[in-house]
């Protein structure tokens, strides 16, 4: 596995969900989707991942999935339907990218409208401490495996909104998109690691994009990620296997128009603007126009978010560790593109981005089968935009220029 970036803090601050379903019926196997009514249905559930960062391998290990026509039921509500994994199944996240997916299982429903998922994982305290046997851990890049602290509130469930249908007689996939990138958070110095998870319930779309990348960008630490209005709406890493390397494919994208971006350590970044999803799969491109981009210093941007507060006639400043930090590129004529994101540190409250000094190489979608025309965007070389937010808060954005391998700090105060 590849390694990539890390993130941030206190559990009761930070957890935050992400409910991407944009249309109200998640597409179902036989189609349709419907209001309450009589009859039973089917719910399917899958699990995947986003690429991660700085970690070979992130274990997680899922106990049940529940259910609830209610985005407010607790726990201890009647009216939940479960997926119980018996015996618990744990799973590497980093195998479940480029379209892979852990299916969990399936579940009778009755007929209507649910609006919260819950996802309930084991404790680390019921299987044992071997590393083959943590129920929850990491393994950063090189290094040895770490147990993950969950969140407190893990044994009720990891509450996910998402509205989707139930129809009588039909199937609703669902798909759980654990972002591990921005779920794992470095607690400062400690060499632990706490889980604050990011997941976004999607529908099992049948349509996506598909390509290739050259082979250095193939056998690199890249990532090629399918945006809209300058966020990823979902990412992936190229293939490494002998048989389709260099091949990526970015499933379940509803139907719209997307710019792919291409970034990776030494590279330039690559951007494909205007490019459209219908009801199947678009194909970018085959081996022989695989996306090359050329080589780049690198150089770091880092900094800290902090708030300062009044305690009696003192002013403190304290890290705010619940902030998420994005590094954001305006290209000449747009569109502005994503170009990294992190959660902060959960300790200090800091961030680092490495980022190309060269300048960004952009093309238009014309067809399948067209080769990409790449243009360098020379004013854009260097230049960036940081964003910070945290909940309850104003996003704020700086610019940050770099040069050669020289970074630039940004910090941010609330």
């Amino acid at each position: 596995m590849r390694s990539k970036k890390l993130f941030g803090s206190r559990w009761a601050q930070a957890l935050r969900w992400v409910a991407t379903i944009g249309s109200a019926a998640v597409l179902a196997a036989c189609g349709g989707g419907g209001g309450d009514g009589g009859g039973d249905g089917t719910l399917r559930v899958a699990l995947t991942d986003a690429p991660s960062c700085g970690f070979d391998n992130v274990y997680v290990t899922i106990e049940k999935i529940s259910v609830h026509k209610s985005s407010t039921a607790s726990e201890t509500d009647a009216g939940w339907s479960d997926i119980t994994l018996s015996p618990a199944r744990r799973v590497d996240l980093l195998s479940l990218s480029n379209g892979v997916l852990e299916e969990l299982g399936t579940t009778p429903l009755p007929a209507g409208s649910y609006s919260q998922i819950r996802l309930v994982l084991a404790s680390n305290s019921t299987t044992g401490t071997g590393t083959a046997t943590i129920a929850n851990a990491v393994q950063p890049t090189g290094g040895a495996v770490v147990p993950l602290t969950t969140p407190s509130a893990q044994q009720s469930g990891l509450k996910l909104q998402a509205h989707f249908d139930v129809a009588a007689g039909q199937m609703a996939d669902v798909v759980l998109d654990f972002d591990a990138c921005k779920s794992i958070v470095k607690a400062g110095n400690s060499g632990k690691y706490i889980l604050k998870p990011v997941i976004s319930v999607v529908p099992r779309f049948l349509s996506g994009l598909q390509g290739y990348v050259a082979p250095s960008l193939a056998a690199g630490t890249t990532t090629v990620a399918a945006q809209q209005n300058g966020v990823t709406v979902r990412a992936t890493q190229p293939d490494t296997s002998t048989a389709t390397f260099g091949k990526f494919s970015i499933p379940f994208l509803q139907p719209g128009t997307y710019t792919l971006v291409i970034t990776s350590d030494g590279h330039v970044t690559g951007v494909v603007t205007g490019v459209p999803v219908g009801t199947t799969t678009t194909v970018i491109n085959g081996t022989s126009t695989a996306i090359a981009t050329g080589t780049s210093t690198m150089a770091n941007v880092t900094g800290t978010v902090s708030v300062t507060s009044i305690s009696g006639t003192s002013t403190v400043t304290t890290a705010l560790t619940d902030a998420t930090v994005r590094a954001l590129q305006p290209l000449t004529g747009g569109p502005t593109i994503e170009v990294g994101v992190q959660p902060v540190d959960s300790v200090l409250g800091t961030y680092s981005f490495r980022l190309p000094s060269a300048a960004p190489v952009k093309a238009p979608f014309v067809s399948a089968g067209t080769a990409l025309s790449f243009t360098a965007d020379t004013a854009a070389a260097g230049k960036y935009t940081i964003e910070a937010s945290a909940p309850g808060r104003t996003p704020q954005t700086k610019p940050a220029t770099i040069t050669g391998t020289t970074g630039a700090t940004v910090n941010f105060a609330y």
